[in-house]
């Protein structure tokens, strides 16, 4: 297999049929949703599996960022950290969410409806809410409504995030009462910055 110029099967790790498990840098980026230099600086830390080239471009497995994802639970720091509730119906955007924030020091729950986020609030009521728009059967916007009607307005911090990125979203949110708002696909860098604006580690 031969990607950017180079034969990928110089890769002394590489066996027969594993072509397909390599990412470059970039395409590894895409594969989680983050930026380069957060892979960079996952790869540095000694976190993330890496492999090099003859060239000296890096190289990832599939299965090792998968694994990443799966094996990063609480830390004792995170666990003593400042309380994040993650409510996002996709898996896949709550791992990558939940390990960023507890490399930073907080402590993250997931929930993967709105329902579920309700229940999570009842049971331990978060410094944040990290909550996402476009959810199945109950939505992002009647989640904040039903928070501020129980709990009230402002009382917990809620930052919105959904697909559409536009100033009406931005608007619409702020004029809900959302302390934040960012857009999807996510820079990871910006949500960190935008929780930690909120509530610092």
């Amino acid at each position: 297999m031969v990607q950017n110029g180079e034969d990928l099967n110089r890769f002394p790790t590489i066996g027969p049929g594993d072509d397909g498990e390599w990412l470059t840098l970039g395409q590894a980026a895409r594969f989680l949703g983050v930026a380069q230099s957060t892979i960079r600086k996952w790869s540095d830390n000694g976190q993330v599996p890496t492999f090099y080239t003859p060239g000296g471009h890096r190289r990832y497995r599939r299965s090792d960022l998968n694994a990443f994802l799966d094996r990063s639970g609480p830390s004792i720091r995170s666990r003593e950290g400042p309380s994040v509730l993650l409510v996002d119906d996709d898996e896949r955007v709550r791992r990558l969410v939940r390990v960023t924030l507890e490399q930073e020091g907080y402590r993250v729950r997931e929930a993967g409806s709105a329902d579920e986020g309700m229940t999570s609030i009842e049971e331990e009521r978060p410094d944040l809410v990290l909550l996402d728009v476009l959810m199945p059967q109950v939505d992002g916007w009647e989640m904040l409504r039903r928070m501020q009607e129980e709990f009230g307005s402002g009382a917990i911090p809620v930052v919105m995030f959904s697909g559409s990125a536009d100033d009406v979203a931005r608007k619409e949110a702020t004029t809900r009462g959302a302390s934040g708002f960012i857009g999807k696909p996510f820079d990871v860098a910006q949500l960190v910055e935008q929780t930690k604006s909120i509530v610092p580690v």
